[in-house]
């Protein structure tokens, strides 16, 4: 039963590439198709650049397709093409532009060339898919997103440079279907291929770009499938004259238009979706391990505690006036205020504002909401999400900010509505400084940023000031101990008990919870992956939010049988030190997984992940702090003081 709930989590998470309400585009035979361009990318360097900042063949006029803010600020950069493609009309050897480069042009190629970028186009909203072979072999084919811009021919003799090739030429072959249950439906586009070939086009007599002449280098249409193999003679080293050109095939397929994007979800399993299920089962046995611990303690250890506390002493006993010890003799300072009362209060606002957005949007993208064919959306989900959960980060933070009896709330606020988000869109702009100096299509347009501002400004500060003010207003949970006076004094603590210690433990857990799905999560976020198994991402954020509760509980139970009262910071950092492990096994996926260059690309891929690292510290501190204060008022709202 429980492979078959996970199973239909799982299909639920591949099913949300479509979104509801999405109709599929038709085309009559002869109808124009659009081939757009996209940014050029590579995983090298991190670094995207503008289709047409490469001295490619240019349309006229260049025009922008319509974007949002979430596509800009993912980097999309999407415009029209020359290319013309019209609909089962198949056409070998098209020319699109003679060009003539100089060496510096080559020299720009050939750089782009030795750092592995990869150029994307986009036809009825599918990116451009090119076949590969695995050393593995195997009968189902594997897809790679885009195709290379070029190659290396290495040389035979050490000491002579390498010398680079182009692909000038394109195979195009588009997918089409048409169901056969409706003859008034069009054809729709199910699927788009790329094969790119280096080709030294020859021809006879002058170039005419109104009448190009006929090329003797192109194949035949009978012959495409072996045409142009083999050859890498449009060499780049050096400047001089380049013709691109494209070919063009239809071939009906027996795809469905809701199928179409499967050959894009496969690009990454060349890991067994086993792993899934290993990360799940890895999980589930984490969860039991610590339920059991936490079943242990409540129904054990905690009830034989409340039994001796509440019992009615003997004369004996009373005489004997017998010391107690645990727990309980921390009664009148369980509830003292936390050191800087202020920033815990802003950090727990700002953690339940930052894990209300992560839950919304990973349920969300596990019904299908959310859609990779809808650019941007992912990213529009998070920010809008982060923005109008500011509310309950003002109203959680006032709550506990006057639990504590504090009386700056203007400055409690204020810290809430601008601390972290502040330090996050910091970070951000100063990562976005770094890809501007650099010329790279990822730099953020100051307009957007702009836009960011605004709805920082104008959505998050009011809704937190809204939140704040009926947070004030409302009256605090009375307290089942009243607080003593003077604080009790701690007695030593023994060293596994020290608080490094229990906060590193305590981080491990959460993190084991998660780390093989974060494995594939880093693959998507930094190897131009598709990530799509966001049912089994939901299971896995249920087992870590379990996790993070047991273990929060568990360490703070021990802390007080040690008469250590001071579990505010603890219960939250305990859960958040999960945040270490995961910035550290970020850290050895960069050393053993990537193979980046340049120093941008390692200050963008640490300060991306450290910024990540942050807003998970925040979401898991959250629920381990929530966690340990409902525990506590049980604990202490069942026993009775004298």
């Amino acid at each position: 039963m429980l492979r078959v709930c996970l199973a239909l989590a799982a299909a639920a998470g591949a099913g949300a590439f479509y979104l509801p309400g999405v109709a599929p585009r038709e085309y009559l035979s002869g109808d124009k198709v659009e081939l757009k361009v996209n940014k050029l990318t590579s995983v090298k360097t991190q670094l995207a650049i503008d289709f047409y900042k490469m001295p490619f063949c240019r349309p006229n006029p260049i025009i922008n397709a319509a974007e949002n803010l979430g596509e800009i600020l993912t980097g999309n950069v999407i415009e029209n093409s020359a290319y013309t493609l019209n609909m089962r009309e198949d056409s070998v050897c098209n020319v699109l532009c003679r060009a003539t480069y100089t060496d510096k042009d080559a020299e720009n190629f050939v750089e782009k060339i030795e750092e592995h970028y990869v150029v994307n186009w986009i036809v009825d909203n599918l990116p451009a898919a090119t076949q590969v072979s695995l050393s593995t072999g195997g009968s189902v084919p594997v897809y790679e997103h885009g195709f290379g811009l070029g190659g290396t021919i290495l040389n035979q003799d050490a000491k002579q440079p390498n010398t680079h090739f182009l692909n000038n030429h394109a195979r195009i072959s588009i997918q089409w279907h048409k169901p056969e249950d409706d003859e008034l439906t069009g054809q729709r586009v199910v699927g788009f291929e790329v094969e790119p070939f280096s080709v030294h086009h020859r021809y006879t007599g002058e170039w005419d770009d109104a009448t190009p002449p006929a090329l003797s280098s192109c194949g035949s249409l009978d012959d495409l499938r072996h045409a142009y193999e083999g050859t890498y003679e449009q060499l780049i080293d050096k400047g001089g004259e380049v013709i691109w050109t494209y070919d063009v095939i239809w071939e009906q397929s027996s795809i469905r238009w809701a199928s179409r994007w499967d050959v894009y979800l496969s690009m990454n399993q060349r890991y067994d979706d086993d792993v899934h299920w290993f990360s799940i089962i890895n999980s589930l046995l984490i969860v039991l391990f610590l339920t059991g611990m936490v079943a242990m303690i409540m129904l054990r250890t905690l009830h034989k505690d409340l039994t001796r506390y509440n019992r009615v002493p003997t004369e004996e006993e009373k005489a004997e006036e017998r010391e107690e010890t645990g727990w309980k003799l921390v009664h009148g300072d369980v509830f003292r205020p936390p050191q800087w009362p202020m920033i815990f209060s802003v950090t727990v606002g700002t953690g339940l504002q930052t894990f209300l957005m992560t839950v919304i949007t990973i349920t969300f993208a596990a019904v299908g909401f959310l859609s990779p064919a809808n650019r941007g959306s992912l990213m529009i989900a998070l920010l809008l999400l982060f923005v109008v959960m500011g509310i309950f980060a003002g109203y959680n933070s006032a709550r506990t900010y006057k639990m504590f009896n504090g009386k700056q709330w203007q400055r409690c606020t204020l810290l809430t509505a601008f601390l972290y988000p502040g330090a996050i869109f910091g970070i951000i702009f100063v990562l976005n400084l770094v890809v501007w100096a650099e010329g790279s299509a990822n730099a953020i347009p100051f307009g957007s940023l702009c836009a960011v501002l605004a709805l920082w400004f104008g959505i998050s500060v009011p809704l937190t000031f809204l939140g704040a003010y009926f947070g004030y207003k409302k009256d605090v949970d009375k307290q089942p101990v009243q607080t003593q006076d003077i604080p009790r004094q701690i007695p030593e603590q023994p060293w596994y008990m020290s608080p490094a210690l229990t906060i590193m433990v305590g981080g491990i857990l959460p993190f084991g919870a998660v780390f093989v799905e974060l494995f594939f999560i880093l693959s998507s976020l930094w190897l131009d992956q598709y990530y799509y198994v966001f049912g089994f991402l939901l299971l896995v954020f249920i087992i870590l939010i379990v996790t993070c509760a047991e273990i929060t509980i568990v360490l703070c139970y021990f802390q007080l049988c040690g008469e250590d009262y001071h579990w505010w910071w603890r219960s939250f950092v305990t859960s958040g030190s999960s945040a270490f492990y995961l910035f550290a096994y970020s850290a050895f996926y960069f050393f053993t997984k990537l193979d980046m260059t340049g120093g941008a690309a390692g200050v963008l891929y640490f300060g991306y992940m450290g910024s990540l690292s942050v807003l998970f510290f925040l979401c898991t501190g959250v629920i381990g702090y929530r966690s340990c204060l409902w525990f506590v008022y049980k604990i202490y709202g069942a026993v009775k003081v004298d």
